[in-house]
């Protein structure tokens, strides 16, 4: 095998499938780089962006987490939510931060379900801003 394979899925559908030449993924551990031949690897990813690499085309989408298996040049991204960078409702984007960011100043609220709430939003709207 000369390319990596990649499988993207969430819950809902297969995101992405096909061969690539390098995938930048967000871990809890920070960002790694996967090449052709990376040794086995299977961590946490943490809510930030994958970037697909193919040639000179370069894809790039929000993830909401999830977790990545690497062996045998074969990628399995499995996470909540993918969402391409020029699909996201920047807008929508906008109204869930502030919706999290108004939970966080309740007491009564649930504080982590929150945070996540607000750290998916902005991660949204960075990755739809292109400001990464």
């Amino acid at each position: 095998m000369t390319r990596l394979y990649l499988k993207v899925v969430t819950p809902d559908k297969l995101f992405f499938e096909g061969e690539i030449d390098m995938l930048v993924a967000r871990t809890i551990e920070g960002d790694v780089g996967i090449l052709l031949n990376h040794s086995p690897l299977v961590t946490i990813l943490d809510i930030g962006r994958l970037v697909i690499k193919n040639g000179d085309e370069r894809k790039v989408a929000a993830c909401a987490g999830g977790y990545i298996d690497v062996r045998n040049n074969n990628i399995t991204v499995v996470s909540d939510a993918c969402e391409w960078e020029d699909e996201i409702d920047i807008n929508r984007a906008e109204r869930a931060k502030e919706r999290a960011s108004k939970k966080l100043e309740d007491k009564d609220t649930d504080t982590f379900k929150a945070e996540l709430a607000l750290k998916k939003a902005i991660n949204r709207i960075n990755v739809g801003n292109k400001s990464y």
